[in-house]
């Protein structure tokens, strides 16, 4: 039963942003509530336009995050549970299973902390030496490494697509949201083209512009999403990877390093590199939003980041601009390739959440205020971990409509 059913409402959950998160919202909505009323803005004229649409596909495992923490909880239960849906409605997918790989001895304690990690977080990992890692991947050379069995691929963009449908929601592409008012009642959203859209409670999916929208709603989201983007190359010769092979991360930063991922159409996927932005949709160094570019360095975490990181930076801005430096990091875990094995692929941009010291925020991050759910920090793994992810924004929202 609706819980607003007089007329001056549209819906009873507004949700902005038409990615996986905002998605599996509704869908989780729907199925706790049944009969209430959801109504989905997105700005593009389809679903899985950015974040959700523009990575490798991974189902991740959740090996990477700390024991305890919402990405690690949900990761993992997110990955059976992405396994299960594509399985029921039929969208492609595949469990392969990753290898984690360590190119030299100082990686090996960085390693063992990993295993030590996955095994806490109730995940199956197998330590592997050299000899092993050829019986995975022939052609990958390494002094150690781990396999993580329940890491898996599919097509997010296809899961975003069923999760809409399945939600039975009213969703409104090429609807931007420009004005958000909040009342007592409710809120109240104005579309780029003059619509007014009224409900009982409003969830902010937005991705990369959260923090935006946020500020729209009155509300100081304490963080700016400062883009980077991630710059992807296609392997001409696919046979020479099985499956999955990443190298050993460094814990200092929220990115895995250029890796290596066999899609479910069989090509191979080799990075991601990651670079600034300039701006929230910068998808190439031509793509520049000066009004984006300013509020991205008006912030003083991006600073503070700068000059903490500095090294770290300079090396992906080396690999961004070449490509022979770029195959120098691919051919630490497959010394056969050559710059002319890669060819450049479509980039994707991950909405960073940075705190004003400087911090990148390491977990999911939702927050509420009156009338409103945002959804401030939801980088990889979220696709992953979209379907309890919805399942929580969902509980926090039907709570506002009391």
């Amino acid at each position: 039963m609706s819980a607003y059913g007089s007329d001056r409402f549209d819906c009873d959950v507004l949700v902005i942003g038409g990615g996986i998160v905002g998605l599996s919202t509704a869908y989780a909505v729907t199925r706790a509530a049944p009969g209430t009323r959801v109504v989905v803005l997105e700005k593009e004229r389809g679903p899985a336009r950015h974040q959700t649409g523009r990575n490798s596909g991974v189902i991740h495992s959740g090996i990477y995050y700390r024991p305890g923490s919402l990405k690690a909880r949900y990761a993992v239960r997110g990955a059976a549970e992405m396994v299960k849906f594509c399985a029921e409605y039929g969208l492609p997918h595949e469990v392969t299973g990753k290898l984690i790989v360590a190119t030299e001895r100082a990686e090996l304690p960085r390693l063992h902390a990993l295993v030590q990690r996955g095994r806490e977080n109730g995940i199956p990992v197998r330590e592997l030496g050299p000899a092993q890692i050829t019986e995975y991947e022939p052609r990958v050379r390494g002094v150690a490494a781990i396999h993580v069995g329940t890491t898996g691929v599919c097509d997010y963009g296809a899961v975003a697509a069923q999760l809409a449908e399945a939600s039975r929601a009213d969703i409104r592409y090429g609807a931007e949201v420009v004005a958000v008012d909040r009342r007592p009642w409710g809120v109240a959203v104005r579309t780029a083209d003059g619509t007014i859209v009224r409900g009982g409670v409003l969830v902010n999916c937005a991705g990369l512009h959260c923090d935006r929208v946020a500020r729209l709603a009155g509300d100081d989201p304490g963080m700016r999403i400062v883009p980077f983007r991630g710059e992807y190359y296609e392997l001409a010769r696919p046979e020479l990877v099985r499956g999955l092979v990443y190298p050993v991360p460094d814990p200092a930063f929220p990115f895995l390093g250029v890796h290596l991922t066999r899609g479910i159409d069989g090509g191979v996927h080799v990075g991601p590199n990651a670079v600034p932005a300039l701006g929230r949709e910068g998808y190439g160094w031509s793509v520049v939003r000066p009004r984006e570019l300013a509020g991205t360095l008006a912030w003083p975490g991006s600073w503070r980041i700068a000059r903490r990181h500095w090294r770290y930076g300079a090396g992906e801005l080396h690999r961004s601009v070449s490509k022979r430096a770029f195959t120098e990091a691919v051919r630490r875990l497959l010394p056969s390739v050559g710059p002319e094995d890669l060819h450049r692929a479509p980039a994707g941009v991950r909405a960073q959440a940075v705190l004003r010291d400087g911090t990148l925020v390491d977990d999911f991050l939702i927050r509420e205020a009156r009338r409103t759910v945002h959804v401030l920090n939801a980088p990889s793994p979220a696709a992953t971990a979209s379907l309890p992810i919805g399942r929580e924004v969902a509980r926090r929202a039907l709570a506002h409509l009391g």
